[in-house]
């Protein structure tokens, strides 16, 4: 199992999830609305956020626990939804899942999922 994290555009969230909702056995989809800065130090951004002299830039984050035969369909998908071509459009990160427990039964690995 893994989790994908990818951090993207806002504007282009419904984009993504959408097309995510289309993947079949997606296990669910988790989305924060998130701040923080890139290379570029937020220079030049449209949306800006300033806190206590800090500029951020908005951001959308996206988090899935999916089993491995669907990581790469997922990290695919997020890139073609989430590219614009520009710089900010995001970063994905896969991290290994050693275990997954669903608190309503107690079902555990990728039926936890």
């Amino acid at each position: 199992m893994k989790e994908i994290k990818a951090i993207i555009q806002p504007f282009l969230l419904s984009r993504v999830v959408g097309a995510l909702k289309d993947i079949a056995g997606l296990p669910g989809v988790t989305v924060t609305d998130v701040r923080g800065f890139g290379r570029a130090r937020a220079a030049g951004s449209p949306n800006i956020v300033i806190d206590d002299t800090v500029e951020y830039v908005k951001k959308s984050k996206v988090e899935i626990v999916v089993p491995d035969a669907l990581v790469e369909k997922v990290v695919q998908t997020i890139r073609e939804k989430a590219h614009t071509g520009n710089p900010g459009d995001g970063k994905i990160f896969i991290h290994t899942v050693d275990d997954v427990v669903r608190i309503r039964t107690g079902d555990r690995g990728e039926a936890g999922i």
